[in-house]
Order: structure tokens, then C-alpha cells, then sequence
């Protein structure tokens, strides 16, 4: 699907404030409500707009430690991959999942309460997942840039 000007503003209002209805919309985008839902059901279908979320204060549910974990696993057979994938993405801890090139093979982007609620993590959950060698941590010191929205 090739998207003109209209869809991409629409994402971005969208991806700014999901909760806006289509009245509000069609106004921002000198369009009639049907149009803009017909839009709207489009994109959705076409699988552009996969979800609609809340973003949750991490600071705000004890959950502001931030720490970007790099892994590196024993090896690179696909069974270990898929092992290693699939443990890893029932950690709760564990936002984010990229498998990566480089020095290490992916890099983990983990919310938790503070230092010890970290440390907790990795003894427990994380280094207990198979096939993994080796693993580095790097601690946010702050966030100067956070965005959802494309475009």
C-alpha cells in the first residue's frame, strides 16, 4: 500500500493521540468523518496500524531503571537462536528484543525498579536462559529522546 500525504498526517495525529475520534480528525484533516474512518479501517487492514496502546510513566510504576543489556550467545545454530528467542520473550523485565550484528548477537532493553531489582533479574531469570556466553549492561542516565511516532 502506498500512502499519500492525508494517510501519513492521519498516522501521525493517530500515533500523537489514538483516543481523538474521527470527528476530531476529519476537522484537523478538512475531511468528512467517513472518509477519515474509511481511512482509518484501511490502514488497519493493510496491517499499517497494527495496535492501539497506552504509554505507562515508568517512573511513575517503579519501573524507571533502565538498563540495555547486550548478549552474546555460545553459538549461533538456529536452534539456540530459537531457544534463546523464545525464552526470553516471557521475561516481563524484558521490553524490547533485537537481534543484532557486531560484537554481541542482541540487545535487550530491560525496565526494573533500581539496581538491585536488576541484579535480582539477571541472577535469577536472565543468565538461567541456555546458550547464553556472555553479557554486558549499560545503565540509562537519562532519556533524551523516546518516540512512537513514524513520520
Amino acid at each position: 500500500m502506498t500512502l499519500d500525504a492525508i494517510d501519513k498526517k492521519l498516522l501521525v495525529l493517530l500515533q500523537t493521540d489514538s483516543k481523538k475520534t474521527t470527528k476530531e480528525l476529519s476537522l484537523k484533516l478538512n475531511l468528512s468523518v467517513t472518509a477519515v474512518y474509511e481511512r482509518i479501517k484501511k490502514l488497519e487492514r493493510e496491517g499499517i496500524i497494527k495496535n492501539y496502546v497506552a504509554l505507562v510513566d515508568k517512573s511513575k510504576i517503579e519501573k524507571g531503571f533502565v538498563v540495555f543489556c547486550h548478549l552474546k550467545l555460545i553459538q549461533h545454530t538456529k536452534e539456540f537462536l530459537t531457544k534463546f528467542e523464545s525464552e526470553v520473550i516471557k521475561l516481563n523485565e524484558v521490553l524490547e528484543c533485537h537481534h543484532v550484528s557486531g560484537d554481541y548477537d542482541y540487545i535487550l532493553k530491560v525496565l526494573v525498579k533500581d539496581m538491585e531489582a536488576y541484579r535480582e533479574f539477571l541472577v535469577t531469570k536472565l543468565t538461567t536462559l541456555q546458550h547464553i556466553g556472555s553479557t554486558q549492561s549499560t545503565f540509562m542516565i537519562s532519556e533524551v529522546k523516546n518516540s512512537t511516532v513514524i513520520f
